[in-house]
């Protein structure tokens, strides 16, 4: 190149950086509220907020340029309500609620700013939306579970565990769907020659009480459905379904992880990458209204041989070949 375009060229930068500086500084900030149902501290909550993030910087959002997020954490519910109440005071333009308890508590409190659930199941029953393909009102976002799910569930621990005639189904009621996944679990039941035994819980004394209750009856399983406080106290949920020998089936992966039998559910990490889209849209002018809710995309089966060998139960060739990752 010759020297006086080489000058000519760095003169024109010279007055594009400023003029580009200055766009970026008078670039809109958005601001996002998100609700958590999980500790800070609960590695889980670390993953799944770095996939949302993650997601949100490849749609061009990005922290202190032209966007701002605040995150509060409300572990099984705790304190919900005051918390809702502080972030809807802070007027973001969307949040992001993770859970039926937390969607629940900012459903009472406003009715205007748009509100993008994940990990809630019956939408409709809990009053959040109209329908699936049009909401209807200021919240949309992902569903977690059909009713359906229950009746796999019970299929996959016959399968594990053939002699087991008694499910409990553990679960917060608090939760607005645990109704949702009792009923449609007394009917899968019957066709399973599974009684279900709906066993309400809502703190750690509970499940422990409960559990124990439970196995004093011999043949029986447990069943988790997708509930925060019973993530939040999966250590000890664990530890109890190996002290009274008790096969059961999880909703997640991070249960068998730590030592369950088997699980079958939604990919979490997958689901807070979902709901990025959404939020996207919205701080670009979509009405969650008119947004119809998603359905989860990606599904995995968790097998822990160990404990199965410690429960002395022989696992199926089809369910070893079905999972999706095997713990030895």
């Amino acid at each position: 190149m010759r020297r006086r375009e080489f000058i000519a060229l760095i003169g024109g930068a010279a007055v594009l950086w400023p003029l580009t500086a200055s766009a970026q500084q008078s670039e809109r900030i958005r601001h996002i509220a998100i609700l958590m149902g999980l500790a800070e501290n609960d590695p889980e909550t670390g993953q799944r907020l770095a996939r949302f993030k993650n997601e949100m910087e490849k749609l061009g959002w990005s922290e202190g340029r032209n966007l701002r997020t605040d995150v509060r954490f409300a572990p099984a519910g705790a304190q919900a309500s005051q918390l809702a109440k502080e972030l809807i005071a802070l007027q973001p333009d969307v949040i992001l609620a993770h859970s039926a308890q937390i969607a629940g508590a900012l459903f009472r409190q406003t009715r205007e700013i748009p509100v993008v659930f994940v990990n809630v199941s019956d939408p409709i029953g809990a009053g959040f939306i109209v329908s699936l393909a049009r909401p209807g009102g200021n919240f949309t976002g992902v569903l977690h579970y059909e009713p359906g799910i229950v009746g796999k569930w019970l299929a996959m621990l016959k399968e594990i565990a053939p002699t087991v005639t008694r499910a409990a189904l553990v679960g917060d009621p608090k939760s607005l769907v645990y109704n949702y996944f009792v009923r449609t679990g007394q009917t899968a039941g019957r066709s399973l020659a599974i009684e279900l035994v709906p066993t309400p819980v809502e703190s750690a004394a509970d499940i422990e009480r409960s559990i124990k209750s439970f196995a004093g009856t011999p043949n029986g399983g447990l069943l988790l459905p997708p509930d925060i406080t019973t993530i939040t106290h999966r250590d000890l949920i664990l530890a109890l379904a190996e002290k009274y020998r008790l096969p059961a089936v999880y909703p997640f992966r991070l249960f068998v992880a730590k030592g369950g039998l088997i699980s079958y559910g939604t990919d979490q990490i997958d689901m807070f990458g979902q709901t990025a889209s959404y939020v996207d849209r919205i701080l670009r002018g979509a009405k969650p209204a008119e947004l119809p809710v998603q359905t989860p995309t990606k599904y995995e089966t968790t097998l822990n041989l160990k404990t199965a060998k410690a429960l002395g139960l022989k696992v199926p060739p089809g369910l070893i070949v079905a999972a999706d990752e095997v713990f030895e």
